[in-house]
């Protein structure tokens, strides 16, 4: 059996305890993790977007009505 078809079997909860300890096991060699030049630059841009005033910063709840908002 392949593990995505182990891990179709697991409940959701076994599925979130494998998730967390598969991100807490990339998370401790980050320093060997690249970042992709598309994403320095997509953080660059909005950076810069922040600095001209042309950005704002909004909190999480706004930003969770917007996206619902987007999607329907």
């Amino acid at each position: 059996m392949s593990v995505i078809e182990q891990i179709h079997q697991l409940t959701l909860q076994e599925k979130l305890i494998a998730m967390e300890a598969i991100w807490d096991d990339i998370s401790s060699v980050e320093e060997n993790l690249e970042i992709p030049q598309w994403h320095k630059d997509i953080l660059n841009e909005r950076e810069q977007l922040i600095a001209d005033g042309k950005a704002r910063f909004i909190d999480w709840e706004e930003a969770k009505e917007q996206i619902k908002q987007a999607v329907k």
